[in-house]
């Protein structure tokens, strides 16, 4: 039986070149589209590559875990989880989590994970035409 855990480099550099522009996004960025909604299309990918950097599963169930998982976080924002469980002073747990529901944040996720899945798409069939 083979592990469902097996690190994956290409996943990795993929993840991590995404939180190095997340990071950037966040530091430098502070205008109406870019730091919102792209950024929010972009993280859903980090979550992704991150996962898939780690977990040797099927590409399409991950892609529908981390976007539940994005959702999830989204609805929990609407009902300030952060201030709920008493990290409302933490600047880094308003960060990671959220402070703000936003319906066009969950479009974003969406179309951050189509794109995922259109470009597993892909690449699973190039790789079969060439076997």
């Amino acid at each position: 039986m083979s592990s469902i855990l097996k690190f994956n480099w290409n996943y990795f550099i993929i993840a991590f070149l995404l939180f190095v522009v997340e990071v950037l996004i966040a530091m430098f960025v502070h205008d109406q589209f870019i730091r919102p909604y792209f950024g929010d299309f972009l993280v859903v990918i980090l979550i992704y590559s991150f996962v898939k950097s780690f977990v040797d599963s099927p590409f399409l169930k991950t892609a529908i875990a981390v976007l539940i998982f994005s959702f999830t976080l989204e609805v929990l924002q609407y009902f300030d989880i952060v201030t709920k469980i008493g990290l409302g002073h933490s600047k880094f747990a308003r960060t990671v989590i959220g402070t703000s529901f936003e319906w066009i944040d969950l479009i974003a996720y969406t179309l951050g994970i189509v794109f995922v899945i259109y470009v597993e798409n892909r690449f699973h069939s190039t790789n079969a035409r060439k076997s």
